[in-house]
């Protein structure tokens, strides 16, 4: 008989509402400490966690059933119409560890729903961009730092929000977040900083330009020449990959102009590291390339040349790679016919 009376299950709204419920709740108690309500808030807080638990079900499906495009059509739309998605970043820190990662991957789902063809995410982190600020702080605090990055790197898949990143303030702390001695914080916003340097090609481009100074000189003195050997290894592929670039032509013109930016490269090309070798290598020939190369950058190539072509005469790779191979005589015909200019 029990189960004529079984409760009708909730609709995906319904539970997008009572989660809501249970954060303005959490919210508004925070830091009870009186013995009666400490238990009602324990017992929220298992509710809250089942609620994410039966949201993020709806979204990635289960070992049962996949994904219904309605359901999810119909939590996304009860998200982003109120502030849950604020509410649940302020209450994070509360969650125990396994909710904080289903409340993880419950938003970075969300940022991909599209509701009547639209990604409706992108419209309300449009009208709420602060809630970026919290995402990139998270970087500051070691037991929210993976969570609120993976969360920031989802919200930056939408162009406007990726503007917004690179155009803040913020811009600048990722240079001491990739450097943070927690490795596994350091690479989570290493991998932030990359999506937000490669992902939105004009954007990037625009932002590159506009920038060029400070970044630069950012991203050479405590990157290129960090002591830290992952630090070195990882922003001599990224600069490979933004200078590049089709989009960033303009800006690799304006870099390989740059004496100072070749000494770097030189020096990197110098490591005992086969792979920042090879990274290096993959940003010196646009040096050895540029049919414009001021004086300064000719004098410094010639000055070296006989170094220079020892040294590559001896560059192997593990494996065979015609493109490296060609690339690498390229170099070498560019710079032996070089001619001291005035």
């Amino acid at each position: 008989m029990k189960g004529l009376f079984k409760p009708k299950p909730k609709t995906p709204a319904e539970l997008v509402r009572q989660t809501r419920d249970l954060l303005i709740y959490l919210d508004l108690h925070s830091s009870s400490s009186a013995p009666g309500k400490e238990a009602k808030r324990e017992d929220k807080m298992a509710e809250l966690s089942k609620l994410i638990r039966e949201l993020k079900s709806i979204l990635y499906g289960n070992s049962e059933s996949e994904p219904v495009s309605e359901a999810c059509a119909q939590l996304t739309q009860e998200f982003f119409r109120e502030n849950t998605l604020r509410l649940l970043i302020s209450c994070l820190p509360t969650l125990s560890l396994e909710t904080r990662k289903d409340a993880t991957q419950v938003v970075a789902n969300l940022q991909r729903q599209q509701v009547h063809s639209r990604l409706i995410a992108s419209d309300y982190l449009e009208a709420n961009k602060d809630l970026m600020d919290t995402l990139i702080s998270g970087y500051e605090n070691p037991d929210l730092a993976l969570h609120y990055g993976a969360m920031l790197r989802e919200c930056i898949r939408h162009q406007t929000i990726a503007r917004y990143v690179l155009e803040s303030e913020h811009m600048k702390k990722f240079f001491d977040y990739i450097q943070l001695p927690n490795f596994d914080i350091a690479s989570d916003a290493s991998a932030t900083f990359k999506e937000l340097l490669t992902r939105h090609k004009s954007t990037v481009a625009e932002f590159l330009t506009k920038n060029y100074d400070w970044f630069f000189a950012e991203y050479n003195s405590k990157l290129l020449e960090s002591e830290n050997y992952i630090t070195r290894r990882q922003a001599v592929k990224l600069l490979g990959d933004m200078l590049l670039d089709r989009a960033n032509a303009g800006v690799m013109m304006r870099y390989v102009s740059s004496k100072d930016n070749l000494r770097i490269l030189m020096n990197l090309l110098r490591e005992s590291s086969k792979t920042i070798q090879l990274e290096a290598f993959h940003v010196f020939k646009l040096f050895a390339a540029n049919q414009n190369k001021p004086p300064e950058i000719v004098s410094i190539l010639v000055a070296n040349r006989s170094k220079i072509l020892r040294f590559f005469g001896n560059f192997k790779i593990d494996k065979e790679d015609d493109q490296f191979e060609a690339d690498k005589a390229q170099v070498i015909k560019e710079i032996a016919a070089l001619e001291p200019r005035e």
